[in-house]
């Protein structure tokens, strides 16, 4: 056998639809309890528990302590990066229930490609930060526009500390519903935790899905111009 890379081991640790389901639920970048996590899969708590072990092992998930939990999370950003993409080649799931199909709608919409926001809001909000030059398009990535600093600095971020950072600061992440390109990178990640922490966008447990308030959808027109209530209706 060739001594190359074991492409095949990595492949069966996704294989199974239970821990994709789980790695999915996991992408939206918050850590879950595995209670959390063998509710988003609809299978039993010691079943959950054999297959995060198995993810653990492999190097896809890590875990911590939290008092009496264990909290799983995504390993890493390259490890994010790889089912990122893999999803770009998956079929979508078709959706048998109402349930479903509003789910699918929702996950759409709004939702954490990890740590930064992906969907037709993430999309949309790429795009009117190139309409106002706080970034620019370069070869299909971008760099941080002459507007930038100033106008990330409007709703608190400090894009000179971003900027020391080893992760790159900008970069083009492609969407796996849109077919377009979202903003990823530390200035993604530090722009989807502001919104979070000013409670433009809320979580849900166990799910990549997030939920834009009426404060986000006030603070993103007053911001950007971003009428998500138009964008919605048009939708």
């Amino acid at each position: 056998m060739d001594p190359d890379a074991d492409l095949a081991s990595v492949a069966a640790l996704i294989a199974d639809r239970n821990r994709a389901q789980m790695l999915l639920a996991l992408l939206g970048g918050a850590p879950q309890s595995g209670s959390a996590l063998a509710e988003a899969a609809g299978i039993s708590r010691s079943l959950a528990s054999a297959h995060l072990r198995k993810l653990v092992d492999g190097g896809f998930v890590k875990v911590r302590p939290s008092g009496r939990q264990r909290l799983y999370s995504i390993a890493s950003e390259p490890v994010a990066d790889a089912l990122e993409i893999l999803t770009l080649l998956a079929p979508a799931s078709p959706a048998r229930t109402l349930k479903e199909a509003s789910r699918a709608r929702n996950l759409r919409w709004a939702r954490m490609c990890y740590d930064h926001l992906a969907g037709t809001v993430g999309v949309t909000l790429t795009a009117a930060l190139l309409g106002r030059g706080l970034m620019l398009d370069s070869d299909g990535g971008y760099l941080l526009g002459s507007a930038g600093p100033a106008g990330f600095g409007e709703i608190g971020i400090d894009v000179s500390q971003l900027e020391r950072r080893t992760r790159p600061l900008l970069r083009a992440c492609m969407d796996w519903s849109e077919r377009q390109y979202h903003l990823a990178g530390s200035l993604g990640a530090a722009l989807s935790g502001t919104m979070l922490d000013r409670k433009w966008i809320a979580r849900r447990e166990a799910s990549r899905i997030v939920t834009v308030t009426p404060a986000g959808a006030k603070g993103l027109r007053d911001w950007l111009g971003v009428d998500l209530d138009q964008l919605r209706a048009a939708a």
